[in-house]
């Protein structure tokens, strides 16, 4: 993994079209933990690149007929991890477009290899603080925080799966700022990975 976003320009002028052509049919995929931002990014970078956004939760919850939390509640976290490995994997046949993944998705081995034959990896990490709060909102919606105690659980959770999350691509901190501002950065560490040039500077009068 390397830190491309810290190697760009950001605010460089990066052809969209460009970077379309550079995928191919690979897909750009966000990973890392819930609250990071992965659906509302997710849905700017798609539009920014001029491809489709798909949200891997809502596929899975279209597939099954019934939420993430029913899933959880009924058939236990392990049935809801293969259903949810067979459908990143049919969605990624799919390519090109963005696809957030859920926060726990990366961590299957199968679904990693899958990525990277098929996707180019973006992991969106944030500090422990800005997921909090951004989770405090729809605390209920999350099954893997209904415990006793939510915060501790989130703290557990960061420190398992970032060693994996950390295999992505690319990484891009996702903070308190303008989602533009971030998409600006994926934008740009796209096209260092892809080896995508930033348009030149126009001239006055051009």
């Amino acid at each position: 993994m390397t830190d491309i976003a810290l190697q760009n320009d950001a605010n460089a002028a990066v052809p969209p079209d460009a970077i379309r052509a550079a995928l191919e049919r690979r897909s750009v995929v966000l990973v890392g933990m819930m609250g990071v931002g992965k659906s509302s990014i997710g849905r700017r970078l798609a539009t920014r690149l001029g491809i489709p956004f798909v949200d891997a939760d809502a596929e899975i919850e279209k597939a099954a007929g019934m939420s993430i939390s029913d899933i959880f509640a009924r058939h236990g976290e392990a049935d809801f991890r293969s259903g949810e490995a067979r459908v990143i994997a049919r969605l990624l046949d799919a390519g090109p477009q963005v696809l957030a993944t859920g926060g726990g998705a990366f961590m299957n081995e199968g679904t990693r290899a899958t990525i990277k034959r098929k996707g180019v990896s973006i992991w969106l990490s944030a500090e422990f603080e800005v997921l909090m709060r951004r989770i405090a909102k729809r605390k209920n919606e999350r099954p893997m925080l209904q415990t006793e105690n939510p915060d501790e659980t989130l703290r557990g959770l960061i420190a398992l799966r970032e060693p994996t999350y950390a295999l992505a691509d690319i990484t891009v901190q996702s903070r308190e700022v303008p989602h533009d501002a971030i998409v600006n950065e994926i934008a740009a560490a796209l096209a260092g990975f892809l080896n995508v040039a930033a348009a030149p500077p126009r001239k006055d009068g051009a």
